[in-house]
């Protein structure tokens, strides 16, 4: 047999076992279960693209009375199928890490100012459904609704011990107020917590403490490089260990094995999987249309974060 010949038999042989060693479909399916992260609850979707600087005045007209990020909306986004939360954090004057989405209170209230500029006490009388609208500021349809509803992080963590949460950070003052407030409620900061936000306010975090896992994108980008680089050989590198990887849905045939058996091994090195909808700026966002559910695989083991648990939660309930 001429050497040739033997060259490319033995080229074919290492390209079917390479093929059947990522092959997804020979994978077992993977093992825990999809845990849905309702992101601040239950929330007012609004349009993204005409929001404008304040999205409380444009909001559609959902179905429902639910103001985000309060203990009502949290307890219905559990109700409707929610097993995580994913909530916003900025620190009043007095070091309580309050849960509202803007540092600067005027789009939603009736007070002005940032969050930073107000006591406890100052932020739990006003009414967070103050500046809501559908049409443009002529009606404000939760106005008085949400009278002394913008709880502290001692609150949400009494009140849902059994819940994964994760805690949006936005300035290193809010990690101070976080880990302050798990002290006040008597709550060790665990697996069943996670952090998310600016570079600066997790490194911040991580002087305070090691406990609980972060939702880093760079860390995140280091695994999946290394993990397209290595892959290939069944390897999950170092940089995957005890990471969150934001799992893409799209591009994913870039990912050695994908989807089982990618999971699989990340999984098992250690890895959290989350997924969540299209970039909105830095920060977290969910799945905002019941279409985007198409995009994750069927089997799918790990966190997903829901923009809209009313409408996209209950589609994947169905």
């Amino acid at each position: 047999m001429k050497p040739s010949t033997i060259a490319l038999g033995l080229v074919a042989a290492a390209a079917v076992a390479l093929s059947l060693m990522n092959a997804s479909w020979l994978a077992a399916k993977p093992a825990g279960a999809l845990v849905l992260v309702a992101h601040r609850g239950v929330a007012q979707p609004f349009d993204r693209a005409t929001a404008g600087p304040c999205s409380a005045r444009n909001i559609a007209d959902p179905g429902h009375r639910m103001i985000e990020n309060t203990i009502f909306s949290m307890q219905n986004a559990i109700a409707e199928g929610a097993r995580g939360l994913a909530l916003d954090v900025h620190a009043s004057r007095d070091g309580h890490a309050m849960i509202f989405r803007d540092a600067d209170l005027s789009c939603r209230t009736e007070g002005t100012g940032r969050v930073a500029d107000h006591d406890l006490a100052e932020l739990q009388r006003l009414d967070v459904g103050y500046g809501y609208s559908n049409d443009g500021g002529r009606t404000f349809p939760l106005r008085g609704r949400g009278v002394g509803a913008m709880p502290a992080a001692e609150e949400v963590l009494r009140a849902f011990p059994d819940t994964l949460l994760i805690f949006e950070l936005f300035e290193p003052r809010d990690a101070d107020a976080i880990v302050a407030d798990f002290a006040r409620a008597g709550v060790a900061i665990g697996d069943r917590h996670g952090f998310a936000g600016s570079p600066a306010a997790l490194a911040r975090l991580r002087q305070l403490t090691r406990a609980g896992w972060t939702i880093d994108p760079a860390a995140s980008d280091l695994c999946l490089s290394a993990y397209r680089a290595r892959g290939w050989l069944g390897l999950v590198p170092e940089t995957c260990r005890g990471v969150t990887v934001v799992v893409p849905r799209r591009g994913e045939w870039t990912l050695w094995g994908w989807p089982y058996r990618f999971f699989d091994r990340l999984a098992g090195g250690g890895a959290r999987l989350f997924i969540q909808g299209d970039a909105g700026g830095d920060g977290l966002v969910g799945l905002e249309q019941p279409e985007q559910l198409g995009e994750v695989p069927h089997d799918y083991r790990g966190l997903l974060l829901i923009e809209d648990m009313y409408q996209v939660g209950r589609a994947l309930q169905r």
